[in-house]
């Protein structure tokens, strides 16, 4: 019984517990990380678009993935009161995260000679950590 009361507060209850929502925030960003790199991986490997190109549009699409189950499943306290600013700082912190995972890849794919995927996994783990900080910090 212990223990599934313990996985309905994990999972599914709503709760400001910061380690919990930090596991949380972990899941989504894992599936906001796998949409991610498979729209990148798709779009640079089997349609040949530049792999630059490719990243910003499968990082949008993992930031959307990103705001929608943040909201609906990590946090559930709010510091501001408007979805619209919520979003648009949400996007503006995410934006600030693109053009890093923009320098990093860059870096480790030109630079460093490593492959486009293996620089985007170091970019995404930095990401993870900062992203996380300023979203908790200005948002939730």
């Amino acid at each position: 019984m212990k223990l599934l009361s313990l996985l309905h507060t994990i999972l599914s209850k709503k709760t400001d517990h910061r380690l919990i929502q930090l596991f949380r925030y972990g899941a989504v960003t894992l599936i906001s990380t796998a949409i991610d790199f498979s729209v990148l991986y798709v779009l640079t490997e089997l349609l040949s678009i530049h792999y630059l190109v490719s990243a910003i549009f499968a990082y949008c699409l993992g930031l959307i993935a990103n705001y929608a189950l943040s909201v609906l499943w990590v946090f559930h306290q709010k510091k501001l009161q408007s979805r619209v600013l919520e979003f648009i700082i949400f996007t503006v912190i995410g934006l600030l995260g693109m053009g890093m995972n923009e320098l990093l890849l860059w870096v480790f794919t030109d630079v460093l000679e490593f492959y486009f995927m293996i620089s985007r996994l170091i970019s995404a783990v930095i990401g993870f950590i900062i992203k996380y900080a300023l979203r908790k910090w200005i948002l939730f």
